[in-house]
């Protein structure tokens, strides 16, 4: 499933590869037209919006929004486990379920990127990645909320993801899921922490098509 692709794309680090790549990407999402016509059409605003920023000015933003607010944070068990051990060992069983798909976990990110976590949906059959989309919904959907709070185009990729999953975020659990990371996790030494931790990265051999080119990594 394409589509899994460029919402992975659209979620990384920019890079000049992602920018010269963007005209392209919506006629991915055409060939499989599985995001709604509302989303699609905030999804393209943002495309259109990012194609027309420089790449510093691209990066900048991304990093002062991600990186430097854990509140955002694209760490999907940070959301749900915080710094809990529960947490690794959660993304020890997320890093066993994509080797069991021939999917390798290599340098420089965590398996609970959402970005690699996508990635791993789209080479699943539609079903299972709508289902186990569902599984994430609700920090889906508490970032989407989030992001649009705050005025971020990005709100777009993450509400074209919430449409997507095989259920519907529930509210009570989208409220609960935004309370755990609060603004107040925004601090200096809590940032500290989190560039402390070892990164690896999600690496898929043999995966080759237009949005390979627009890869995380930094």
């Amino acid at each position: 499933m394409q589509t899994f692709r460029v919402l992975s794309a659209l979620l990384c680090y920019p890079e000049q590869e992602l920018l010269d790549a963007l005209a392209e990407l919506p006629a991915v999402l055409d060939a499989e037209a599985l995001v709604p016509t509302e989303q699609r059409a905030a999804l393209d605003g943002f495309m259109r919006e990012l194609g027309g920023m420089e790449l510093l000015d691209a990066q900048e933003r991304y990093v002062a929004l991600f990186d430097r607010n854990r509140s955002l944070s694209l760490h999907l068990y940070e959301h749900v486990h915080g710094e809990s051990r529960d947490r690794g060992q959660a993304m020890v069983r997320l890093a066993t379920l994509y080797g069991l798909h021939g999917l390798e976990v290599a340098a420089n990110e965590l398996p609970d990127f959402l970005p690699l976590y996508l990635e791993f949906l789209s080479v699943m059959p539609e079903r299972a990645a709508r289902s186990m989309l569902a599984e994430a919904v609700h920090v889906v959907a508490a970032l989407a909320e989030k992001l649009a709070g705050r005025g971020s185009p990005y709100a777009a990729v993450l509400r074209a993801l919430e449409v997507l999953a095989a259920k519907p975020a529930q509210p009570a659990m989208v409220a609960e899921m935004a309370g755990r990371l609060d603004p107040d996790a925004d601090d200096p030494a809590a940032l500290d922490r989190e560039w402390e931790e070892e990164a690896v990265r999600f690496a898929a051999a043999g995966l080759r098509n237009a949005t390979n080119d627009v890869a995380c990594g930094r």
